[in-house]
């Protein structure tokens, strides 16, 4: 089979957004070449755990890569590509050069080529996420490992809101807890959540093939009783009384249901949302503050935002 490369360059804020309409498309083999990687494997509170070559990334913005196959549906795909990020705009989102290149790959090629960009990484104290394909050695006997497959659905754990959503899981999350991910895409964050302890996830997205990942990613790691994925649209008609939400998506969906979070946490429950750019920060706290949430935390990376919020 033939496959074609769609490279897009454009803007780290514009990485999460970008990455999930890829998705959403049936894109496989996501690759984000992103310079500030190069920073932060060298500056890692939590130690390197693999170097990155600097020949691969950009020395401006950020490019990412996906694989679309070969056929008579694809020049429609793209143009469908190109229209979702363009309508990215009216979320105030920096796209940047938004140019987008395709070039013709053969399967063997693009099926390895784009594992180089994926090692195990230590994301904080105690969570590492490794690619399946990659052997690792736990470096503590409290610590915790996530098999992910980075090519079933977008989401591969590294990308600064997803860790800051971790991290507030990990501080956070006590065993025994419901939780909630709403947005779940390739359920990296439920899964964190079931490993942490929790006794049951309950993981939402609107797209269906991010509920077969979220599963699949489930089952890798053994937590597939533990992890019920679902089609949803938000919390729209959900009444599961949680302790804990956790949202990794855009702060413009996030302000969308803030009452529905509030009606389905328990008292003393915690709201964990992320994928916020700095200037919605102020956006999502008025926001919850409105609706009668106490914010904890509010917590930075990068220029991404991460604001934890108890309902009291």
């Amino acid at each position: 089979m033939k496959w074609s490369e769609i490279c897009i360059e454009t803007t780290n804020e514009a990485v999460e957004p970008i990455s999930n309409i890829l998705h959403e498309t049936g894109a496989s083999g996501l690759v984000i070449e992103d310079p500030q990687d190069l920073v932060a494997s060298m500056e890692s509170p939590f130690g390197e755990i693999y170097e990155l070559n600097p020949d691969d990334y950009p020395e401006e913005g950020v490019r990412i890569k996906a694989y679309l196959p070969v056929n008579s549906f694809l020049s429609e795909t793209v143009e469908e590509i190109k229209q979702a990020i363009n309508n990215l705009l009216t979320y105030d989102i920096d796209v940047g050069k938004n140019k987008v290149t395709l070039s013709e790959v053969n399967e063997k090629e693009w099926a390895t080529a784009w594992k180089k960009y994926y090692h195990p990484v230590k994301i904080s104290k105690r969570i590492t996420i490794k690619p399946t394909w990659e052997e690792y050695a736990p470096v503590s006997s409290d610590e915790i490992i996530i098999e992910l497959d980075p090519g079933m659905a977008f989401g591969t754990g590294t990308h600064p809101t997803t860790v800051l959503s971790m991290q507030a899981l990990e501080q956070y999350l006590q065993p025994g807890d419901v939780v909630m991910d709403v947005g779940s895409g390739s359920g990296v964050l439920s899964i964190a959540s079931a490993l942490l302890g929790a006794e049951k996830v309950y993981a939402f997205d609107l797209d269906d093939i991010a509920v077969k990942s979220t599963m699949q990613n489930a089952k890798l790691n053994q937590l597939n009783k533990a992890i019920e994925a679902k089609q949803n649209n938000l919390l729209n008609d959900v009444n599961i009384k949680s302790d804990i939400i956790v949202s990794n998506i855009l702060a413009e969906i996030i302000i969308q249901f803030v009452d529905d979070a509030w009606k389905n946490l328990n008292n003393g429950g915690l709201f964990i949302t992320s994928g916020i750019i700095q200037n919605k920060k102020q956006l999502v706290k008025d926001s919850l503050m409105k609706q009668g949430f106490e914010i904890i935390v509010v917590n930075e990376m990068e220029d991404w935002v991460s604001i934890v919020a108890k309902k009291v």
